[in-house]
């Protein structure tokens, strides 16, 4: 049953929209209205209204996908982030310095949102698409930009988000957590140590905006079995350069706040 106030046709019509946008080969009317618990009659109805308006298209297949409309309007939200142009020479910078996938990812309620990456060619690699999202406390990205914030302010978004680990090397306690923080700002990256996908690890460090607060963040991602703690170190020192440039490049303010003065927080969104 759709929430108290909200119209119940858009609330099914962007649900296939979600839908559709994880189908990279497109998906048949009868295989979504399974997913969507809707009956094949309602979701062709709102198929073809979406179809009108060019948010999807049919293929001669008769699968759907996400249409050319979609794509103005992700284009839109994606133009009010001005760091993701000048990012992507840095992204492919760290993707062939290091063969394995480069991302760069933005902090919005309470998760980290991939918005941009340069795909290792790898055959076996790390992905996760454009628009992907990870609890923060389970995201190298998402542990980057936290330490940048006051202890007050991490307090704060536990207390909002709590700590939901998804892998059992995940983070359990907000006392673990800040052993975590403090060791992130010790040595300039955070690290997902299998603690999203088991299997993968990723390094990430923070990109500053001209204030010194969190843009957003640039990572690593790879096989666990690919990144030893040695090469994991190695991987720290270059997001950690590259997220230095990408900040000077953008006009950024370097961290520079005396020890244990770390910037604030933004307004949770």
């Amino acid at each position: 049953m759709a929430d108290h106030g909200s119209v119940q046709s858009v609330e099914r019509a962007l649900t296939l929209l979600e839908l559709l946008a994880r189908q990279e080969d497109g998906a048949r009317l009868s295989d979504l209205a399974a997913e969507a618990g809707l009956a094949a009659s309602t979701v062709h109805r709102l198929l073809t209204t979406l179809e009108r308006r060019r948010y999807v298209q049919t293929d001669a297949a008769g699968r759907w996908h996400v249409g050319r409309q979609s794509f103005a309007v992700g284009q839109a939200y994606s133009a009010r982030r001005s760091f993701i142009a000048p990012a992507m020479p840095f992204l492919r910078q760290l993707r062939d310095q290091t063969r394995e996938t480069a991302n760069l990812g933005i902090l919005e309620e309470g998760e980290v949102v991939t918005i941009c990456q340069a795909e290792s060619r790898e055959i076996t690699r790390a992905t996760a698409a454009p628009g992907g999202r990870t609890p923060v406390l389970s995201s190298g990205m998402g542990k980057a930009i936290l330490a940048t914030w006051e202890d007050e302010a991490i307090a704060r978004f536990i207390d909002r988000f709590g700590i939901r680990p998804v892998t059992p090397r995940g983070l359990t306690s907000a006392k673990a957590v800040m052993q975590e923080i403090a060791t992130i700002r010790a040595r300039g990256y955070a690290v997902d140590d299998e603690e999203f996908v088991p299997g993968l690890r990723c390094v990430a460090a923070v990109v500053r905006d001209p204030n010194g607060d969190a843009a957003c963040a640039l990572s690593i991602s790879g096989l666990a079995a690919r990144m030893p703690p040695d090469r994991v170190e190695d991987f720290g020192r270059r997001v950690a350069g590259a997220a230095a440039r990408l900040t000077e490049a953008l006009g950024g303010q370097p961290e520079g706040q005396p020890e244990g003065q770390q910037p604030s927080a933004p307004a949770f969104r």
